[in-house]
């Protein structure tokens, strides 16, 4: 953006009276004054300052402080208006095509039964004559009365004629109804694949639910996106994390098609905000990739050098691979999406070509195998120069836990995930087990980063909700009384780290965004509150009122 233009969205601050402004035509530094700071130092220790200075041009950090105006004359002006000022925040594990096609599908994240869920879909499909399939996302079956997963039936009574596919809060189930069996040709006699379950009745008939990579068999069916969907759903995306005050993005898993739309983008400098999307380990072209090698980005837009590998299936579901049974389906032990030979070719596959191995791993049985190859893959000091992480490492076991800092392996995890699961974590895993669970505490006192996340669109994408569960172990109603598994409990200022500094070390960032330093990006964010003041239960209310990367507003909050 010209130096014009980017005066022209300060004085657009002014006009709505959000903040003040008072200008030097020509000058380059943009000093902002009046504001409660909150950064890092070099050893990731909060650091607070009034005044912040930017450099127009070139869309970094300048200086921070208290004073220092008087070393700027000549820098343009924002007066903060005592707001407080926080580094931009990192989601480091989200999905942002999924997150922008859920906003134009039908949400079920609120349904309370199977029968609100049909009657949304049934409501969603009638509002859209000219959808070709009903798809939706968001149902929970454990916060329904009767916990079950729900059936092709009732979706059946209201919508025969057109296929409809509903997947679950996770991403690991999905709800189908007849017509949509049909087109993906799934019967009595089908096959259960690989790492997949096909939900069947007393009669062995499909109910319409699929388990992890079941359900490619229908997914295989939905008509594509065509280029101009697919932009328009990553605007919304872009949009909607700007609104949450997130200035980078880990997209975790992307195909060939998605990463030539980023690349696309890029291009044309229409990527708002910095992605660091990982390569889908199943697409066709990965290798591909892989030779071709890792892409650094001077502006740290579009840095591509790391592959997302799928280890296990979720909990909600029955799919995360655990070591014992389930407790509360004691034949059953989950489910692993790739095979562990397989799983071993593909995370050496990756670390020899030099890329960054993320593995999804929920269960306990999921994660000792990651941690397994990860140690016998590579030396430690080559573990440490790779940053190799665990997406989500949810259920460890306790005797596990300290290997991840012992083999340098970042546990990246989403706080929002421990409150969601809380009501049913404890039957999936029985109180043995729970001892390894979204167990952050445990890792941070063993000298851990933890990669904050959410796991968008599976949990809501706002960071504030991440750093209030991490904080307090509790949901927004402040239940339960204490915080669930209270032990595990983050201070404010690990959390914030978690969604800063640490996710940006991450991705290999950390000495260009997440601190506010002198000479990193000046990607920041006003707040409504101070964050480090408030009470720990009020963290969730925070609102965004400004965004910036590098230096440019790029979100403005209007009432």
């Amino acid at each position: 953006m010209s130096c014009l233009s980017r005066r022209q969205s300060l004085l657009a601050l002014l006009i709505s009276g959000s903040l003040t402004l008072s200008a030097t035509a020509g000058a380059a530094p943009v000093l902002i004054t009046n504001i409660k700071g909150y950064g890092f130092d070099e050893q990731r220790q909060l650091l607070s300052f009034n005044e912040l200075v930017f450099d127009d041009a070139s869309g970094k950090v300048l200086a921070r402080g208290q004073g220092i105006a008087k070393d700027y004359p000549d820098a343009s002006k924002i007066d903060g208006m005592g707001r407080t000022l926080l580094p931009g925040l990192i989601d480091g594990h989200g999905h942002v095509l999924g997150l922008g096609q859920n906003l134009s599908q039908v949400d079920l994240r609120e349904s309370s039964s199977e029968a609100q869920a049909v009657a949304k879909t049934a409501a969603f499909a009638k509002a859209n004559p000219q959808a070709q399939w009903i798809l939706g996302r968001g149902w929970n079956q454990v916060l329904w009365p009767s916990q079950q997963f729900p059936g092709k039936q009732l979706l059946d009574e209201v919508i025969k004629d057109k296929p409809v596919w509903l997947s679950r809060v996770d991403g690991h189930a999905g709800w189908a109804n007849s017509k949509a069996l049909q087109l993906a040709g799934i019967s009595k006699d089908s096959i259960d694949p690989p790492g997949g379950q096909i939900i069947r009745d007393a009669n062995g008939e499909p109910t319409g639910v699929l388990i992890d990579n079941a359900m490619l068999l229908l997914e295989k069916q939905i008509p594509a996106i065509n280029e101009a969907e697919r932009v328009s759903a990553l605007n919304a995306a872009f949009a909607h994390l700007l609104s949450l005050g997130i200035t980078s993005t880990h997209d975790a898993g992307i195909d060939a098609a998605n990463l030539a739309t980023y690349q696309q983008l890029r291009a044309a400098k229409q990527l708002p905000l910095r992605l660091y999307p990982m390569l889908s380990a199943t697409d066709p072209a990965l290798e591909a990739w892989l030779k071709a090698g890792p892409v650094d980005d001077p502006l740290d837009l579009l840095d591509v050098r790391s592959v997302k590998i799928y280890g296990d299936g979720a909990l909600g579901s029955r799919g995360a691979a655990l070591l014992a049974p389930y407790s509360d389906k004691p034949k059953e032990t989950g489910l692993l999406v790739t095979q562990p030979d397989k799983l071993t070719a593909v995370m050496k596959l990756t670390i020899d070509a030099g890329f960054q191995a993320n593995v999804h791993a929920i269960g306990d049985y999921a994660n000792q195998l990651a941690l397994d190859r990860f140690e016998s893959l590579q030396t430690e000091v080559q573990r440490k120069a790779g940053r190799h992480r665990i997406e989500h490492a949810q259920i460890v076991a306790p005797k596990d836990l300290p290997r991840f800092a012992k083999l340098h392996v970042l546990p990246s995890m989403q706080p929002t995930h421990a409150t969601s699961d809380k009501n049913m974590a404890g039957d999936r895993l029985g109180v043995a087990r729970l001892r390894g669970a979204y167990a952050w505490r445990s890792l941070v006192d063993d000298g851990n980063r933890i990669v904050g996340g959410s796991d968008y669109p599976v949990e809501l994408a706002n960071p504030f909700f991440g750093i209030h569960a991490a904080v307090t172990r509790q949901d927004q109603q402040n239940q339960p009384a204490g915080g669930w598994l209270p032990e595990q409990k983050l201070t404010l200022v690990e959390a914030l780290r978690s969604f800063s500094v640490d996710a940006a070390y991450g991705a290999f960032q950390d000495q260009s965004m997440g601190s506010l330093a002198p000479g990193m990006w000046a990607d920041f964010i006003l707040v409504d509150r101070d964050i480090v003041k408030v009470a720990p239960e009020q963290l969730w209310q925070t609102k965004v009122l400004a965004t910036y990367v590098g230096g440019e507003l790029k979100y403005q909050f209007r009432e």
